[in-house]
C-alpha cells in the first residue's frame, strides 16, 4: 500500500505534471530568483519559475524566440576578468573588500582560500557549509570562498546558488561579492545593471543567512551577514578592476517577500485548468492555451529579464493594455487599464470627471487641441 502524500509532495508531483512528462526540471538559480522578485506581480513567471519550465524553449514553442540571454563574446569577456580579479590567491579581490568594506580590520594576508570541490550540488552545498563553518569557529583571519555552493528552500525544494564569492572577514561576518564585465565609468555604472546586481546578490545573502542561522542553532553566535555587497567591474574602458559597496537592504526585503509568495505557489497552481501542461512538445494552440491561462504582468522592463517577454508583449498589445507603455505610465492612470479607456476618457466619452486621472487626461487632451488650432491658424 503506497504511503499518503504529503503536502509538500503533492505540490511536487503536480509542479511536475505541469512541467510535461519526463521533462526535467530547469533549476532556478539566482538570476531567475532575482528577475522574480524584480516583477512580484507575475503569477505567469511565478508558475513557471516555480514548476522548473524551460522558458527559452517554451517561448520558441510558441512562436516568439527569445533574444534574452549574454552573448558569448560577453561571457568570456567576463570569464576573463573574473580570473584576473582573483588571481594570486584573490590578492587584489581582498584588498577591494579591505579598502571599501572594513579598512578598521588588519589588511588581508595569507589569506585562506579553501577548495570546495566535491561531488554534485548536494556535495558542495555542504563542503561550503563546513568551510564556513570551520571561518566561524577560528576568527581573527581572512578567509575567501571561490565559486561557494548554497541552497535555498524555493517552494518547497533547494535552489543551488552559486556567488563569484563570498568574503569571511577577520570578525566573522560574511560578504557576498559580484563581479560584472559592465564598466564603473567616473566611479559609477549603469544604474538598471547596478540594480540587477543588487537583486542577485540579495538572493545570495538570503541563502548565506540560513546558513548563518543553522550555524546559531547549534549554540555558537550566529555570523553576521553584511548587507552591504561588493560590486567589482572594470574601471573605465580597461580592464582593471574597480569595486564599490552595494547597501542592499531594500532589494532583500523585496526579495524575501516574493520569495514567500512563491512558497504559496499551490495557491497558483489550484486555479489552473484541469490538465494544464507547459510541455514544448504540446501542438501550438494547445500550449498557447496552458500559458494564457496564467494571468501576467507584462512591462518593457521584463525584455531584459525573461525568455517570455516577446508573447507576453505581443499578447499586451494585442489586448490594447496600458501595462505595455511602462510601470510608470500604468501608475498614473489608476483604473484605466486599456488604451481605448485611457482615450475614450480623454474625449469625455467615458470615466468619472473627479477621477483625478481622468481630469488630467481631459485636460492634457483639451491642450493638445488649444495648441493644434493655434498651430493652424
Amino acid at each position: 500500500m503506497p504511503l499518503p502524500r504529503t503536502r509538500g509532495t503533492a505540490l511536487r508531483h503536480q509542479l511536475a505534471e505541469l512541467r510535461g512528462p519526463d521533462v526535467p526540471a530547469k533549476a532556478l538559480d539566482a538570476r531567475a530568483l532575482a528577475a522574480l522578485a524584480a516583477n512580484p506581480g507575475c503569477a505567469r513567471r511565478a508558475i513557471l519559475d516555480g514548476a522548473g519550465v524551460n522558458k527559452a524553449a517554451l517561448a520558441s514553442a510558441l512562436g516568439a524566440p527569445s533574444a534574452f540571454g549574454q552573448s558569448q563574446f560577453a561571457l568570456t569577456r567576463g570569464n576573463a576578468f573574473e580570473a584576473k580579479v582573483k588571481a594570486d590567491g584573490g590578492a587584489e579581490l581582498l584588498r577591494l573588500v579591505h579598502d571599501k568594506l572594513d579598512r578598521s580590520a588588519e589588511p588581508p594576508a595569507d589569506a585562506r582560500v579553501p577548495d570546495l570541490t566535491a561531488a554534485g550540488p548536494q556535495g558542495r552545498t555542504a563542503r561550503t557549509e563546513l568551510e564556513l563553518r570551520e571561518a566561524a569557529a577560528h576568527p581573527g583571519a581572512w578567509t575567501l570562498l571561490d565559486h561557494p555552493m548554497l541552497a535555498l528552500d524555493v517552494a518547497g525544494s533547494p535552489a543551488f546558488l552559486e556567488p563569484d564569492a563570498v568574503v569571511v572577514h577577520p570578525d566573522g561576518s560574511w560578504t557576498v561579492v559580484e563581479i560584472k564585465s559592465f564598466p564603473l565609468l567616473d566611479g559609477s555604472a549603469d544604474p538598471a545593471k547596478v540594480g540587477a546586481a543588487a537583486r542577485q546578490a540579495a538572493v545570495y545573502v538570503l541563502a548565506l543567512e540560513e546558513v548563518a542561522a543553522r550555524l546559531g542553532a547549534e549554540g555558537a553566535p550566529a555570523p553576521r551577514v553584511r548587507h552591504r555587497v561588493l560590486l567589482v567591474c572594470p574601471r573605465d574602458f580597461s580592464n582593471l578592476p574597480a569595486a564599490s559597496a552595494v547597501d542592499i537592504r531594500k532589494q532583500r526585503a523585496v526579495t524575501a517577500r516574493q520569495l514567500a509568495r512563491l512558497t504559496r505557489i499551490e495557491d497558483i497552481a489550484a486555479g489552473l485548468p484541469e490538465g494544464t501542461c507547459f510541455s514544448p512538445e504540446l501542438p501550438a494552440e494547445e500550449l498557447t492555451a496552458a500559458v494564457e491561462s496564467v494571468p501576467a504582468a507584462y512591462a518593457p522592463e521584463c525584455l531584459s529579464a525573461c525568455e517570455l517577454a516577446f508573447h507576453c508583449r505581443a499578447r499586451s498589445r494585442q489586448e490594447g493594455a496600458v501595462t505595455s507603455l511602462g510601470r510608470s505610465v500604468r501608475a498614473e492612470l489608476g483604473g484605466l487599464t486599456t488604451v481605448e479607456d485611457v482615450l475614450a476618457a480623454a474625449r469625455g466619452e467615458a470615466g468619472d470627471p473627479d477621477d483625478p486621472a481622468v481630469a488630467a487626461l481631459r485636460r492634457a487632451a483639451a491642450l493638445r487641441a488649444e495648441a493644434l488650432e493655434a498651430a493652424c491658424r
